[in-house]
């Protein structure tokens, strides 16, 4: 952060828009998808609660010739999995979960580390890749079977010794669950989908509708055959010499047979719908689903979590030290619940989220809680290289770099004039530093803000963890003081973000 005076400790006025400053951007991507050779992509920008730059590149089809549109739908990986988790804290927030207690009771079943049987297996360690489940070589037998079978296997004999599809290093045979231990593995997200169903006794794709897509007002879903129109759906691409061969979602305008069923007993293998990656969903619905965490679980109106539900989701459960989990090459540095926290894509900033890659696809999906903004990408096939600075691809390295240059131009026209009236505030916060034991007593000078406009101020510790919110309705003209009590922070450093209409100022307060 920029260093300031204690007195006025930060007045920033976002640049204003200048006409035609999206398609700075626009000739910014299309470049990129020259470099990388990409069939299609599509990229979305979001500030506040406003999707202010969508965009596609590129063929969904190359068969059919079908181009990349703002309805264009991608199966988009790993980013599945923060969906999946909301569903999941869903149940917790309704008290049907206790994310420290033995995982098995939300199972129907025994969840145990053969190696290590005394050690309890919880929701929180699941949900966080911390309890020494591996993707074994039984996983891939096994999804074959489910995704298959007109009556699809139990995940217990995946996951239980003796099981048709167990294999013994579905699990560490030398790190306990209680050591936890990071390890980024898909059949967690396996477990969390058939949790969701044993416990609400609804199929994993038809909560996820009912409880997250439709509120939401998303075009998207765990079951392909749900999405409105099936040639909206991005076939996903690898390129074999000078050819590119679709992987997955080839279906050439004709929705897929409905899976069987008839047989399948709901909370016995959520793996079915892929709750570990197989959304289908386009860049402009994920984006509604980012805002929606981004505004700490409610979006235009539609509460989906509440907001220390959502914030518990972003906070870190597990940190890297450098020997407590394997970092998948530096991306992974922390992870909370289907989201993980990080200082590397964009050194600058601290973003939440999640990226994905599967079949040929990348797709990553980003916000500052700081800056209140967001930013996706989704391609559907490519070719790039490793990233120059981080463990992100270099494509994607350079989709977020121009995404966050370009930024402070993508305001409309409505958004101009409240950056026009904002760029008038000034934020002053004192005593600062301040001590322990005058932590209740600080003020916050907020100077110029019309009568009508009401205040967001949140509090964030250096790692960029909420740790106070607080919301004041104006009514007092263009000056107003407010005090926030924070005596039950520690001492250390810490970012005071004052939020009006879709932006910010953002002040540092001490506490010694």
């Amino acid at each position: 952060m920029k260093k300031i005076s204690l007195a006025v400790l930060l007045f920033i006025s976002l640049p204003l828009t200048l006409s035609g400053q999206g398609d700075i951007l626009t000739e910014k991507l299309n470049q990129i998808k020259s470099t990388y050779s990409v069939v299609g992509m599509s990229v979305a920008v979001t500030k506040g609660d406003t999707l202010v730059y969508t965009k596609g590149f590129g063929q969904r089809d190359i068969a059919r010739n079908l181009p990349v549109d703002d309805s264009t739908v991608y199966r988009i990986a790993s980013i599945s999995k923060m969906i999946t988790a909301t569903a999941l804290m869903l149940l917790y927030d309704q008290g049907w979960i206790n994310l420290d207690a033995d995982i098995s009771n939300y199972l129907g079943f025994t969840l145990r580390n053969p190696s290590f049987p005394n050690d309890v297996i919880t929701t929180r360690m699941v949900l966080s890749h911390t309890a020494s489940l591996r993707d074994g070589t039984g996983y891939d037998s096994f999804l074959s079977a489910t995704y298959n079978s007109s009556q699809p296997p139990h995940i217990k004999s995946l996951l239980q010794s003796g099981g048709q599809y167990y294999t013994a290093n579905m699990w560490s045979t030398s790190l306990r669950p209680a050591s936890k231990y990071f390890s980024y593995s898909n059949i967690n997200y396996g477990v969390i989908g058939t949790l969701i169903e044993n416990v609400s006794g609804i199929r994993f794709d038809i909560f996820c509708r009912d409880n997250i897509f439709v509120p939401l007002g998303i075009d998207g879903s765990f079951n392909v055959r749900n999405i409105a129109n099936i040639n909206n759906v991005s076939v996903l691409y690898r390129k074999s010499g000078s050819t590119w061969v679709p992987q997955t979602d080839n279906y050439q305008g004709i929705y897929p047979p409905a899976p069987n069923l008839t047989n399948y007993t709901i909370g016995t293998n959520g793996v079915i719908f892929a709750p570990q990656g197989g959304v289908r969903i386009s860049a402009s619905g994920l984006a509604k689903f980012m805002m929606m965490h981004l505004n700490d679980g409610v979006y235009n109106g539609i509460r989906i979590l509440t907001d220390t539900t959502a914030r518990l989701m972003h906070n870190p459960q597990w940190i890297y030290t450098g020997s407590n989990g394997f970092n998948y090459y530096g991306i992974f540095n922390t992870y909370g619940f289907g989201c993980h926290r990080t200082n590397d894509l964009l050194s600058t900033e601290t973003l939440y989220g999640h990226p994905g890659e599967a079949y040929g696809l990348i797709s990553d999906m980003y916000f500052s809680k700081i800056k209140d903004y967001g930013i996706i990408f989704i391609t559907n096939g490519g070719v790039w290289g490793s990233g120059s600075y981080s463990g992100w691809y270099n494509i994607e390295e350079a989709v977020f770099t121009n995404c966050l240059q370009q930024l402070p131009n993508l305001i409309t026209g409505t958004d101009k004039e409240r950056e026009a009236a904002f760029s008038r505030i000034s934020l002053t916060i004192y005593p600062n530093p301040v001590t322990k034991e005058a932590a209740g007593e600080v003020a916050l000078q907020i100077s110029g803000l019309a009568a009508e406009e009401d205040v967001k101020v949140n509090v964030l510790n250096i790692l960029g963890q909420l740790v106070g919110k607080y919301q004041f309705e104006q009514g007092a003209g263009m000056r107003n003081i407010v005090k926030i009590n924070t005596s039950g922070l520690p001492p250390g450093t810490y970012i005071v973000s004052v939020k009006s209409r879709g932006n910010f100022l953002t002040g540092k307060l001490v506490i010694i």
